[in-house]
């Protein structure tokens, strides 16, 4: 398997998903804006797709894939299949009983995710009833982590990475069609994220038909293979998924700030996904098969080799990318988000949290990276260690910056503690003697890093020169920043060929096999 053809095919379908997803949130800003619904729709959005990214997608394929390439290469697809449906079994029954449980438990949980709602009576009623319409779409989408991650395992990307699309078309028809029926737009998009679950699981039961890999329910038993599962999930949960642990912490700080600041951190978020769903999942998703294989046969060597491309492939899109946000937040918020009921003073506010979170966008990619390092061999224990010690500073950097920074001090605290998590998965993966950097990698980092700087001249001339136009109208703002950015991009082009941060023959090489 070729690594950048599998990272391609998910990102590819990530892309267009983060672009429907834009759409989606534009049609959000300029409805719901950045009042007490939207605030209460963000935190009942993000409470179930915390669970999700900390549980499903995070640590449950951590361990799932490479149990499920063990057996594949030790019994074969029926062997497999057994260890699977006896996951699926387990899965349905434990996410039908927390699911219930929390719906139940709601209005008494929601003063743990949001403090600072209790103080406002109707962001607190609205976040509770739309958090109950919400919850469903865990049960759902639990399953379809797993159904992707068999259909991963099995060397097939392209359905899992398109079920994202399923959701953000739900929710922009909810949006649209479903408003004048119930109590507000954020009940709207409530009920379409509920829809969208079920969906998502239609799709990839398809999906696994279509593979010749169909799953069944068996009587739910605690079978050796599944406990071996579950121990490997416990401390993963965390160590998978410190971002989303991070991004958490932040609703919570944020709720015990003014109103509007848990919509200027969600929509600042969104634009930061861009480049993380993209770039990180897509690495992340395709390496660690990869890596379970390699380690599996014996071939260290190309393991080791796989993880050097993998980070000369990230930090290749992602130092850019970071240094475009951070210079040009403002366009970018007001070009997506600044019409209807998001006004200057929402974009300005939200720009600066997406420059701090731009901070930390190769860290939450390098993350992606290094996790199947340890995942791959097994190993789920040593990087809920550091996941711990990063949330606990995250938390006080959080309590430390949001006096004097308000929000931006919650984005920048996620940023800095994302960087110190890279740092120290990098010290043990070192110390173990599981990576180390190539010659190729050494060689390419500072020329990425001067590519980047010769770009971030090109963009802030640019936005300079383009100024008074782009202050005419909206039509002129949106023309000027599609401008700055394509300057960018091809700045940063010509500056990696220049430096030799990047070679056209080599990235031909990559997509034609796999990487060494």
């Amino acid at each position: 398997m070729a690594l950048l053809r599998s990272i391609a095919t998910v990102g590819g379908f990530t892309m267009i998903s983060r672009f429907l997803g834009f759409a989606r949130d534009i049609l959000i800003a300029a409805i719901l804006g950045a009042g007490p619904v939207a605030d209460a729709f963000f935190v009942a959005f993000k409470l179930p797709n915390f669970f999700r990214r900390l549980f499903a997608e995070g640590a449950f394929n951590a361990a799932f894939v490479p149990l499920f390439a063990r057996h594949m290469s030790e019994g074969g697809r029926d062997a497999a299949r057994r260890f699977a449906e006896e996951v699926l079994s387990v899965f349905v029954v434990a996410l039908l009983l927390f699911v219930t449980i929390l719906q139940i438990a709601m209005p008494w949980i929601m003063h743990g995710f949001a403090p600072g709602f209790a103080d406002d009576p109707l962001r607190f009623d609205l976040a509770v009833a739309m958090t109950q319409i919400t919850f469903p779409y865990l049960l759902f989408i639990s399953l379809v982590s797993q159904l992707g991650g068999v259909l991963n395992a099995l060397g097939k990307f392209a359905a899992a990475a398109a079920a994202p699309i399923i959701l953000n078309l739900c929710l922009i028809t909810a949006l649209l069609g479903l408003s004048a029926f119930v109590a507000t737009p954020g009940h709207a998009l409530a009920w379409g994220v509920a829809i969208a679950g079920a969906a998502q699981f239609v799709w990839l039961m398809v999906a696994c038909h279509r593979a010749e890999f169909q799953l069944c329910l068996l009587r739910p038993r605690m079978t050796p293979r599944v406990k071996r599962l579950l121990v490997l999930i416990l401390p993963g949960a965390i160590g998978a998924g410190v971002v989303q642990v991070n991004l958490l912490i932040d609703v919570v700080i944020a709720s015990l700030l003014p109103r509007g600041s848990v919509s200027f951190l969600y929509y600042s978020d969104r634009v930061n996904q861009l480049p993380l769903g993209v770039i990180g999942v897509a690495i992340g998703t395709a390496l660690l098969p990869l890596l379970s294989r390699q380690l599996r046969a014996g071939e260290d060597d190309n393991a080791m080799g796989s993880m050097n491309r993998a980070m000369e492939f990230a930090l290749l899109l992602t130092v850019p990318a970071a240094a475009a946000l951070m210079v040009i937040p403002d366009g970018i918020i007001a070009v997506l988000f600044e019409r209807g009921a998001f006004g200057a003073a929402e974009t300005h506010a939200t720009a600066r949290a997406l420059a701090a979170y731009a901070i930390g966008l190769p860290a939450y990619v390098l993350i992606k990276v290094l996790g199947p390092g340890f995942f791959a061999r097994e190993d789920t224990v040593t990087p809920v260690k550091i996941a711990a010690l990063c949330v606990a500073i995250n938390l006080g950097l959080n309590l430390l910056l949001m006096g004097p920074l308000l929000h931006v001090g919650i984005a920048l605290a996620t940023a800095i503690s994302a960087w110190i998590n890279v740092g120290l998965l990098l010290l043990v993966l070192r110390r173990h003697g599981h990576f180390r950097l190539d010659a190729r990698l050494r060689r390419a980092i500072p020329r990425t890093l001067m590519a980047a700087a010769a770009m971030t001249v090109a963009v802030s001339l640019a936005r300079g020169a383009l100024a008074d136009f782009a202050a005419s109208d909206v039509f002129a703002r949106g023309l000027t920043l599609a401008a700055v950015i394509a300057i960018g991009l091809a700045g940063f082009a010509g500056a990696a060929v220049l430096f030799g941060a990047a070679r056209l023959s080599d990235i031909k090489r990559m997509l034609d096999r796999s990487s060494r």
